[in-house]
């Protein structure tokens, strides 16, 4: 951990002043049958974690019709979203922005904390720098046509590593919320270097579109971080529930009570999807919930001094 990084960092942006909010990730299918979610099972989802944020984010808008199907759940439940829109490949990305102009009209804007375009698309390949700023700047226009979402922000959410390349820089300077992703566990770190080593990504992170932005005025969160609690070891990584407890409490409530907001990845485990090859079974296994969503594994209690 650069400590002279993190300092200059925070002196910049004044994070100290106050506590960083708390989000969950969510996924848009049943555990039981890998179905769709409804808006009864959003509903019980932000029953099952309202005590402890009333902030969500998704990953696309068509799929599983989850606009569609989670509006009522935000009504009901007084819920934030952040929304993502897929931004790969053409059908795909039309198939998202018709989704936007059909149901958000139907929610007051309130309710929509931002829209994402895009989820690792520059890590991954799937679009270069220069289309993801082009399909950002497609979206917030689109968004702000609809009445009430004029000033409804509009970014994208990447790796770190990527945000701070500066070939990227023209998706900082087109966004106006920036979303981290950090995993210390996909970096296969002991538990000793975890939290460090997740300090300063996210720190590098904030500092470059900071400076990138001119500017402290631009919305950002850790948009994924988490640690599995079953499954195979990465390296060094062990996925059990005391290390993704510990990682809870020093990591996740370290760098909120540095003031930078904190979505965790994710709200629940997904039984449904397939074991891949690899690390056997560890996607599966990334929810603070169980798939029955009763207790949460670990304590999510944060002492702020």
């Amino acid at each position: 951990m650069r400590v002279s990084a993190i300092t200059s960092v925070l002196s910049l942006a004044g994070y100290a002043a106050a506590i960083g909010s708390l989000g969950f990730d969510l996924g848009v299918q049943r555990n039981s049958d890998s179905a769709c979610k409804t808006s009864d099972d959003y509903i019980s989802d932000f029953e099952t974690i309202s005590g402890y944020t009333n902030i969500v984010r998704v990953y696309a808008s068509s799929d599983c019709n989850t606009l569609e199907n989670i509006i009522p759940a935000l009504k009901e439940k007084d819920f934030k979203l952040f929304l993502g829109v897929w931004a790969t490949d053409d059908t795909h990305y039309a198939e998202e922005k018709t989704a936007l102009s059909t149901y958000l009209p139907t929610i007051d804007a309130s309710y929509i904390a931002g829209i994402t375009v895009g989820s690792e698309a520059l890590y991954r390949g799937d679009l270069s720098a220069s289309d993801l700023v082009t399909r950002i700047n497609e979206v917030r226009e689109l968004v702000q046509d609809i009445d009430g979402y004029s000033s409804t922000p509009v970014g994208t959410v990447d790796s770190w590593e990527i945000l701070i390349d500066g070939a990227n820089s023209d998706v900082i300077t087109n966004s106006d919320i920036v979303f981290a992703n950090a995993f210390s566990y996909w970096q296969g770190q002991t538990m000793a270097n975890s939290s460090y080593s997740f300090f300063d990504d996210i720190m590098q992170a904030l500092q470059v579109i900071q400076t990138t932005k001119g500017s402290t005025d631009i919305t950002f969160w850790v948009g994924e971080t988490g640690w599995a609690t079953d499954g195979g070891s990465y390296e060094n990584a062990d996925p059990t529930v005391d290390n993704a407890a510990q990682f809870w409490q020093e990591s996740i409530c370290g760098i909120r009570a540095w003031g930078v907001n904190t979505l965790v990845f994710e709200a629940f485990d997904e039984s449904w999807k397939p074991v891949t090859s690899g690390v056997s079974g560890v996607e599966t296994h990334w929810g603070v919930w169980t798939d029955d969503g009763t207790d949460p594994k670990y304590s999510l209690e944060c002492t702020f001094d």
